[in-house]
């Protein structure tokens, strides 16, 4: 093989419909890969996590996110801030308050019906 023949690849990354940032070809994202890494897991652990994940790829994220960690810090914030706005409108429009309580009313009468 000659120099000539090697060719840069592009990051392993691509968004979804719903615009999150994806591994190409799996369905993990790019939150998931990040949270491993800061919690110092090691490539190898991360691939047998999730083995749909080439080792290659894992690599390639690491590389980018040490790269452009200001980029990806700021993307990561504001995934977090969607799912907390997603999460308290869940909670707004079904509050968890007396929840429990009213299933389990639910089951009592079904069980003593």
């Amino acid at each position: 093989m000659t120099a000539g023949l090697i060719e840069p690849e592009p990051v392993p990354l691509t968004r979804d419909n719903a615009g999150r940032l994806m591994v190409i070809g799996t369905r993990v994202p790019l939150d998931t890969l990040v949270a491993a890494f800061e919690r110092g897991d090691s490539p190898e652990a991360i691939h047998e996590s999730y083995p749909s994940v080439a080792l290659g790829d894992i690599y390639a994220v690491f590389t980018y996110y040490v790269r452009h960690r200001d980029e990806v810090d700021a993307y990561l914030a504001l995934r977090a801030r969607q799912r907390a706005d997603q999460r308290s409108e869940v909670e707004n429009r079904f509050p968890p308050e007396g929840l429990r309580a009213k299933l389990l009313g639910q089951l009592d009468a079904r069980l003593s019906a």
